[in-house]
């Protein structure tokens, strides 16, 4: 099965839009859940909409480049990447990277991509039903 390739700027727009709620949930939700959680969520799926709209790389490859990208920005936490660096960022990157480790974000990054490759499957699914 082979998955089509969408418009790259489908991906720049969701991308566009999926920035947005990053930004608003940064700078107006200070809750145990939807900040921590529902954004790691969503920044995969952020991330993979960046990447399939600046390259015309296949979705599967996009998925596990954003997974593995993510599980290391995670575990660059667990290992306090900064400290052994003896670097500090901006505080803007420090907010991007995050500053702790936890399981939890590493579930969160691969519910994203799950639910990332599955709407691709189901989209790639009506586009094949609809050419018949």
């Amino acid at each position: 099965m082979k998955f089509y390739k969408r418009s790259r700027i489908t991906y720049l727009i969701l991308f566009c839009i999926l920035l947005c709620i990053e930004l608003a949930i940064a700078v107006w939700v200070k809750d145990d859940f939807i900040r921590p959680y529902l954004g790691d969520f969503l920044v995969v799926i952020l991330i993979y909409s960046f990447l399939r709209s600046i390259s015309r790389i296949r979705v599967i490859n996009a998925l596990l480049i954003v997974l593995c990208f993510s599980f290391a920005v995670e575990f660059f936490q667990l290992v306090n990447i900064v400290k052994i660096l003896q670097y500090q960022p901006p505080k803007v990157v420090m907010i991007i990277l995050g500053s702790s480790f936890s399981a939890w974000d590493l579930l969160a990054y691969s519910l994203g991509i799950l639910f990332t490759g599955f709407l691709e499957l189901k989209i790639q699914s009506k586009e094949e039903l609809a050419e018949n």
